[in-house]
């Protein structure tokens, strides 16, 4: 007990002040360090370190094809938290005897060692203490609301006079989460059809769904429960629609549906007519708030039947679709893409302007990146907007002289995928939920679907300006893989994209 004591009460060393001004914060990696010769008394201590073993959590399935793969991917999240070391990170200071003792006990090698800082757990810092300095903070950013959706008594109505793009999350998620709370409610609405990749721990889309189906309506939900992480939630909220009567589809073998869509049928007079959404980001409401996303609800009948259509397919497992406007892994993804990039070489060997330009997470598939060198050598002029992994290399003679290449990192995690191929009004512009990696272009149901209403264009080409312009958190990528943060020195006012972007939103 007294040991106790005195740990618990170096924790509370970051009290406050009667005044109220916090006057200390320890993380609690040195508090223990304090305590271990109290914890520890029977023994002689020294100096203590830090380290962190992180163990494989990739869901080993014997295999997909045969057998009940629900059971299967149950059976191995239970076993995920022993899987086998894969990295061991440890504080550089460790004396070297230790280090080598541990790697033993832990049956590792050096290969899997990784030395780092005295502080390994860097995901606290998502709580960080604000010490009262909102000088030092970002600005807050209230969800911005839509004018026109507000302003209709039905959502529906809103969309079959026009198409509306949210822009997440400078503008409120609410109106997803309305799309499905009044088609759960609305007598009119006989189906609702919804693909779920990452659901939230709490989340009102689905227990919107729940309330449709235990109404009677017809709710079919294809759940990836192969989503890495998201596993244990997906297979709980999916078990709860199939309690309430929904259809439930659930992974294929050999491959993961990442496509962000959903549509909903309602009876009108003695025609039914679908309303869609199709996203560039998970129908989750928590990570709505932290990601950018882009969104399209749509009364467009072209769109509704290729939605139709993809929910056709995932149900009796075949891929033989012809889909009209939408670009579909396993279908016509990889190959329009193919020759939109072979419609821009074409024109500038015509001597054309010719120009391609693409947001992503990633970009890893070889072919693709083959691809655009060629349509580098043969004059197009590419932007690429890559937050994460690029394993393209810009700005090489004779390669790439004519890629460009920055990533932004900001307060907000920019996750919307943008293709678009020529400039003006001809410009192929898609929103899409596939990055151009191989496990997306080629193992994964993927959606990328047309903007071709005018006046949301305008709004996009515009938000992708800003992306090009930024010069306060945008950073080059190099070949050289030096990554230095872009400076304009043309430019008299910084622009940070994320903070324009939202200023632009507000003044629609």
């Amino acid at each position: 007990i007294e040991k106790h004591d005195v740990f618990f009460a170096l924790l509370a060393l970051g009290q406050r002040h009667k005044t109220g001004q916090i006057i200390g914060r320890h993380f609690h990696d040195d508090m223990v360090r304090q305590c271990v010769p109290i914890i520890f008394s029977e023994y002689e201590t020294g100096a203590s370190y830090s380290i962190k073993v992180t163990r494989d959590a990739e869901l080993y399935i014997d295999n997909e094809f045969s057998g009940d793969l629900i059971a299967k991917i149950a059976t191995s999240l239970a076993k995920r938290n022993i899987g086998l070391p894969s990295r061991f990170a440890y504080d550089r200071a460790i004396p070297p005897e230790m280090l080598a003792y541990l790697l033993t006990c832990l049956g590792l090698t050096r290969e899997d060692c990784f030395a780092t800082s005295r502080y390994l757990n860097n995901y606290d810092f998502f709580g960080f203490p604000s010490f009262n300095r909102t000088d030092l903070q970002d600005e807050p950013l209230q969800p911005l609301r839509h004018k026109v959706l507000d302003g209709s008594p039905s959502i529906f109505d809103a969309i079959r006079n026009e198409e509306h793009l949210l822009h997440f999350p400078y503008q409120s998620y609410d109106y997803v989460i309305r799309f499905f709370e009044e088609a759960a409610a609305d007598p009119a609405v006989t189906s609702i059809k919804i693909t779920q990749y990452r659901v939230a721990d709490r989340s009102r889309i689905m227990e919107a769904l729940i309330r449709a189906a235990k109404s009677g309506k017809e709710v079919m939900a294809f759940v990836e429960i192969k989503a890495r992480f998201d596993e244990e939630t997906n297979l709980r909220w999916a078990q709860q629609l199939q309690e309430a009567g929904a259809t439930v589809l659930f992974s294929q073998p050999g491959v993961k549906v990442h496509a962000k869509i959903a549509v909903v049928t309602r009876r009108e007079g003695n025609t039914l007519h679908d309303y869609c959404y199709l996203s560039t980001g998970n129908f989750n409401e928590k990570t709505a708030r932290i990601y950018v996303d882009l969104g399209l609800l749509t009364a467009d009948p072209v769109f509704a039947s290729d939605i139709q259509a993809i929910f056709n397919s995932l149900n009796n497992r075949v891929s033989n679709f012809n889909y009209q406007k939408l670009l579909v892994g396993q279908a016509n993804l990889q190959s329009t893409l193919h020759s939109l990039i072979n419609r821009e070489i074409a024109r500038a060997e015509r001597g054309e302007e010719a120009y391609i330009l693409l947001k992503l997470n990633s970009i890893e598939d070889q072919s693709f990146i083959e691809h655009l060198y060629k349509a580098s050598q043969a004059g197009v002029k590419i932007d690429l907007i890559v937050r994460g992994i690029c394993s393209l290399r810009p700005q090489v003679p004779e390669l790439s002289e004519n890629i460009r290449g920055i990533s932004i990192i900001d307060r907000f995690l920019e996750h919307h995928r943008v293709y678009c191929f020529g400039k003006g009004e001809n410009a192929a512009l898609y929103l899409a939920s596939a990055d151009w990696m191989t496990r997306n272009l080629q193992h994964r149901i993927e959606t990328a679907f047309p903007i071709e209403n005018q006046k949301l264009r305008t709004i996009i080409f515009h938000l992708l300006a800003l992306q090009l312009e930024d010069n306060t958190k945008a950073r080059i990528i190099s070949s050289d893989l030096a990554n230095k943060y872009k400076q304009n020195d043309t430019i008299d006012t910084p622009t940070r994209t994320q903070i324009a972007s939202y200023n632009y939103l507000k003044n629609l």
